[in-house]
């Protein structure tokens, strides 16, 4: 037989006092998450002030793990205060801590990202996404993001690039320059290749063919595959759902995600077309534009699939 867990002091205040233990939760996970931000801020930015004047690779590596110990602090919290976690997460047994990898996923909450931290922890490198320039402005976390080697772009709008076509390069050739930075070091880089979070207002606006998903773009995935193809070692499917309905940030401090599931796979594409994508031939072949639109829909029809399958083990 089993042996069952004694509960946890927060799992007990959840049960005879859920208001009050929701506001418990939230007060002690983001006053830990931030004096930890702030008692790592300053060997951050030592850190970073010898990784770009010195060029140093030690230093380097010591930033990479400030960033690990931050987000082990926020697992931890997960782990020892959010109550009666029913958290299905699968995940392949050969993923490599210090490999290259592309990891696609679906977009609803600011939660998802929080999600991947803690199912990555141990098994996977450090994730970096794609940030806009602006966050740089943000004091502590957009130096952070600098410092990490996020890939940090400046987007023109399509009216400045009118009035400028070089603009549309520069973009591009800075993308690629932000991706390179990678290239030595362990990373998963994260695509939300549907641009921005699912809602019923977008599903219905764009008249996406999918039933939980927005139309996939694959200019960022493409950009990705040239910038860094010699150096991946796979690319990983995530596919994450809220049976209970599509959290706030905030829910997930206070313990209000009890139920979730994280299904993570490998995806092969065809050597063919993975040559071209690293060769750079998306934006020069409408034939490699039209085969990566197609494999990204084959993906996207069974990720439509899997979360009908994810969403029916918990009922």
């Amino acid at each position: 037989m089993k042996q069952r867990l004694p509960l946890s002091f927060f799992q007990k205040l959840h049960d005879k006092s859920p208001a009050f233990a929701q506001k418990l939760s939230l007060t002690t996970c983001t006053s830990t998450i931030a004096l930890n931000s702030m008692v790592i801020g300053l060997p951050l930015f030592g850190a970073g002030f010898g990784k770009i004047f010195a060029k140093s690779k030690r230093a380097d590596k010591a930033v990479i793990d400030i960033a690990h110990h931050w987000i082990k602090v926020n697992n931890l919290l997960i782990d020892k205060v959010l109550p009666h976690k029913d958290w299905r997460i699968s995940l392949p047994d050969d993923l490599n801590p210090n490999g290259n990898y592309l990891l696609i996923c679906n977009h609803q909450s600011w939660v998802d990202t929080s999600i991947i931290q803690y199912v990555s922890a141990d098994r996977l490198p450090l994730t970096r996404f794609f940030a806009k320039h602006e966050l740089l402005y943000i004091p502590v976390v957009g130096q952070a993001f600098y410092l990490l080697d996020f890939p940090m772009m400046k987007r023109h709008s399509k009216e400045q690039i009118a009035n400028n076509p070089a603009l549309a390069n520069r973009d591009l050739d800075e993308a690629k320059r932000a991706c390179q930075l990678l290239l030595d070091k362990p990373f998963v880089l994260l695509n939300y290749l549907e641009g921005t979070r699912f809602s019923q207002d977008k599903h219905k606006k764009q008249q996406s063919p999918y039933r939980h998903l927005l139309k996939p773009k694959a200019g960022g995935f493409a950009l990705a595959l040239s910038s860094l193809g010699s150096k991946i070692d796979g690319i990983l499917d995530m596919t994450v759902v809220y049976p209970d309905g599509v959290p706030e940030y905030t829910d997930l401090w206070q313990g209000k995600i009890t139920r979730l599931g994280v299904d993570i796979r490998h995806l092969t594409m065809n050597d063919e077309l993975l040559n071209a994508l690293k060769d750079g031939k998306y934006d020069q072949d409408e034939c490699v534009k039209n085969a990566l639109f197609t494999w990204l829909d084959t993906v996207w029809q069974a990720k439509d699939e899997r979360i009908d399958e994810m969403m029916a083990t918990f009922k």
